[in-house]
């Protein structure tokens, strides 16, 4: 029975299905695989399972074999060929006065092809800059413009939490992310407060946003009249993860109370 295994290429990148054949993979195995464009050097995301669990059609690639000291050789030239292709590349763009932000530069396993990540703030004519690259590295040449949460997540970071930031750590695709997640976790507004490095709202401000939302419509809304001990408040404050609101008591101090004393 044919088995199909998921293959990662970048840390935290999307895990791709090939067609495992007759090698018997683990999670974290590095392997040559067959791509679109040539050999590509990849590591075993998810062990081999059979093939009538796919979801999806289409004609799957093989594993092409194991790797070997000369695969993580050529890796290793490959590395050495993308750093001079970036310092090169950035010498041209100063020199044409280009309005791009250069930030990576990768090369496929043959090294017959070299992609040029950049951002910008809008459309740029780099014709010249391509002309100029090809003429020197005598290799195919690609100029990607991206987003700049791609960017952060190519690059890499430590975030405001003192963790690897999350794009580049685990997440695969990106999901929207927008203010009133923050509201609806009674977090500061202050954009310095809530934004990660790329300088967008933080991503994790999805992760709890559902939990937040499910625990909300449990206490009463923010200005609702409630009764505590015989005496009127209004609901000023929530804490849904401690199970708390805060009152202010219409004669009287603000009280800090749980959820269940207003329901007694």
């Amino acid at each position: 029975m044919k088995k199909i295994v998921g293959i990662r290429f970048k840390p935290a990148g999307k895990i791709y299905d090939f067609d495992s054949g007759a090698f018997v993979l683990a999670a974290g195995d590095q392997v040559i695989v067959e791509t679109e464009q040539g050999l590509g050097f990849g590591t075993v995301a998810v062990p081999p399972k059979p093939i009538g669990e796919r979801s999806g059609k289409g004609t799957l690639k093989k594993v092409h074999r194991l790797t070997s000291d000369d695969d993580f050789r050529q890796q290793e030239k490959n590395r050495k060929l993308e750093k001079t292709a970036y310092h090169f590349c950035l010498g041209c763009i100063n020199q044409l006065k280009l309005e791009m932000n250069l930030f990576s530069v990768e090369s496929t396993f043959d090294a017959n092809k070299l992609t040029f990540f950049f951002t910008a703030e809008g459309r740029v004519d780099f014709r010249q800059l391509v002309k100029r690259l090809v003429k020197e590295c005598r290799v195919r040449i690609e100029m990607r413009q991206v987003g700049i949460r791609n960017q952060a997540k190519m690059c890499g970071g430590i975030g405001r939490c003192g963790r690897e930031i999350c794009c580049s750590a685990f997440i695969a695709n990106f999901e929207p992310v927008s203010i009133r997640m923050a509201k609806e976790q009674g977090l500061s507004l202050n954009p310095t407060k809530i934004s990660g490095q790329c300088g967008r709202l933080m991503c994790c401000l999805t992760f709890e946003n559902d939990t937040y939302k499910a625990l909300k419509k449990k206490v009463p809304k923010i200005g609702k009249t409630v009764m505590i001990d015989g005496q009127k408040g209004r609901v000023i404050r929530h804490n849904v993860i401690c199970n708390r609101v805060t009152v202010r008591l219409d004669e009287g101090p603000e009280l800090d109370i749980s959820i269940d004393e207003i329901r007694k």
